[in-house]
């Protein structure tokens, strides 16, 4: 059990029969009245974001959120197969449970699996990604004072904005989280 007043963000808590991640708190101190804790909250199960205030005395369970790392090795239809590297277990997701990240992710590259009592609910793909540029415009040169911008598609089909110079068949760093450009390798 968790007090509200010992909240911090990434906390994952048990309330009202969901499980929710704390995405904001604020201790507030009225100047008249009593103290209450101001929340806002993420169902980790359908991504909803919700406002809650609570007394910090009240008391919540925390959950317990699985992150295994997993190879991602297929697609097979709508199904991605993963496997524990360890166990050498392998489970299907559908692509519901997946949705975009495997964007950024080549086949036989690690993932981890996010699970609540057993229950896989979302993937998180590494922070950052190298990837090859299978199809992009030809660049022009001098042209980088504006800081201007061309799509480029990479080899896992993804479309990322990438900088005039960069040519087809490079190799580049992806933010996976925002889905930017960071570099070239």
């Amino acid at each position: 059990m968790i007090s509200a007043g010992d909240f911090r963000n990434g906390i994952t808590i048990e309330f009202e029969g969901n499980v929710y991640q704390i995405i904001e708190f604020q201790h507030v101190k009225p100047g008249k009245g009593a103290a209450f804790v101001r929340t806002k909250l993420k169902n980790i199960i359908n991504g909803g974001v919700v406002e809650k205030t609570f007394r910090p005395t009240e008391k919540c369970p925390q959950a317990r959120i699985d992150r295994k790392d997993m190879q991602y090795l297929y697609a097979d239809g709508d199904l991605y197969n993963f496997m524990d590297t360890e166990t050498y277990d392998q489970i299907a997701l559908n692509a519901d449970t997946v949705g975009d990240a495997l964007k950024f992710v080549k086949e036989n590259e690690m993932v981890k699996v996010c699970s609540y009592n057993g229950n896989v609910f979302a993937l998180e793909p590494p922070l950052f990604v190298e990837l090859q540029i299978i199809e992009t415009e030809p660049g022009f040169k001098g042209d980088t004072a504006t800081g201007a911008t061309k799509p480029a598609v990479v080899e896992t089909g993804a479309k990322v904005m990438v900088p005039l110079f960069i040519e087809q068949g490079e190799v580049i760093k992806i933010d996976t989280r925002t889905g930017e450009y960071l570099s070239r390798v």
